[in-house]
């Protein structure tokens, strides 16, 4: 992420994000449905709400409560963004679905967007290696929580036109305080994002996502030879871009019966949202018809809030995703449909029957 170094120490240290899933899309997709997949697939749909806990571990950084209150103070300013996910504290982490640790020496890092999903319940989404009391562990969190929100490191990004002293950011990595061997280094740092892979077509040097370096390693842009400063909050484009991804949200959700179908009038990273309250406890299907990508998620409302209960996501196959789910009388459970892309050249529906 952005430098992290002890202000004193002067050395940067930096996420060391793991490496994504990546989907095996077939080469025959075209090019407009394949970006609208690349693009959404680490996004949640919106409206989700994320639990997190913290896990307990044995280290010299275990988690106090001042580094605690700075993950809650950096969940609560992108929640004031006004986005539509809503991030709840849980004191259990095996029911959070982003686990959060806190262990000198292993650095910081998260997993990105949906990949939270597959990692064990007992294992940690995203963890923190140094203090987050700092104007630098600030943004570490701030950072790290990006990236569960399904965003990229920035000095990745193709439209950046950075060019590196290659041998020289491996050098630099491969020493203290980060100790990266090559693949860290070439993952996170000098490997280029495909343009399918990111929102616009400009580079934002003052991203939260965004890494700070010491003069020296970037050949082009001249101007960056001497260095990129750190961001150390979100940027105006950070926050554009979590608002264009998770707007708020404020209608509640269409009452959808049985057997009913309900057209989709939905451009490519637009979703629809419907509530259901099954006449009679019994296996359900959930899913679209017609020819299109989506993710469909199903949440059940207990206690007034919406938990996940299950998910499909069909996009890259010419089928359409089901859920298939035993749904209880009178409960309340509601529906959300993000669409990737619509292929072909008839309409899309939703129904449960």
């Amino acid at each position: 992420m952005t430098t992290h170094a002890a202000p004193e120490a002067g050395v940067p240290r930096y996420c060391a994000q793991p490496p994504q899933t990546r989907p095996l899309l077939r080469p025959d997709l075209s090019p407009d449905r394949a970006k609208a997949i690349l693009l959404i697939r680490t996004k949640w749909v919106n409206g989700t709400v994320l639990h997190y806990g913290f896990l307990d571990e044995a280290g010299v950084l275990v988690g106090g409560d001042e580094q605690r209150d700075e993950v809650r103070r950096a969940f609560q300013e992108w929640k004031e963004l006004g986005i539509g996910l809503e991030f709840h504290e849980v004191p259990d982490p095996a029911d959070a679905e982003v686990r959060i640790s806190f262990l000198e020496g292993d650095g910081s890092w998260s997993y990105v967007g949906r990949d939270v999903l597959l990692i064990g319940v007992r294992e940690p989404t995203m963890r923190f290696g140094w203090d987050l009391t700092s104007r630098y562990g600030r943004a570490t969190a701030r950072h790290e929580i990006g990236h569960m929100l399904g965003l990229a490191h920035e000095h990745q990004n193709p439209f950046a036109g950075i060019v590196w002293d290659e041998e020289k950011v491996y050098a630099e990595l491969g020493g203290p305080p980060n100790n990266w061997p090559r693949e860290t280094t070439f993952h996170n740092i000098l490997r280029k994002l495909a343009q399918d892979e990111v929102t616009g077509s400009v580079w934002d040097p003052d991203s939260i996502m965004q890494y700070g370096f010491p003069a020296g390693l970037i050949l082009e842009p001249e101007r960056y030879r001497d260095g990129i400063d750190a961001p150390l909050a979100l940027s105006a484009v950070d926050k554009e871009r979590a608002q264009q991804w998770y707007p708020a949200v404020s209608a509640r959700p269409a009452r959808l019966q049985p057997f009913q179908s309900q057209p989709l009038h939905l451009s490519s990273g637009e979703q629809a949202d419907f509530e259901l309250v099954p006449p009679e406890t019994r296996r359900y299907e959930l899913g679209t018809f017609g020819d299109s990508d989506v993710l469909t998620v199903l949440f059940e409302d207990v206690d007034g809030e919406l938990r996940y209960v299950t998910g499909e996501d069909d996009s890259g196959d010419d089928r359409n995703g089901r859920l298939t789910v035993k749904l209880l009388k009178g409960r309340r459970y509601v529906a959300r449909t993000r669409l990737y892309s619509a292929w072909g050249s008839g309409g899309t529906a939703f129904m449960y029957w």
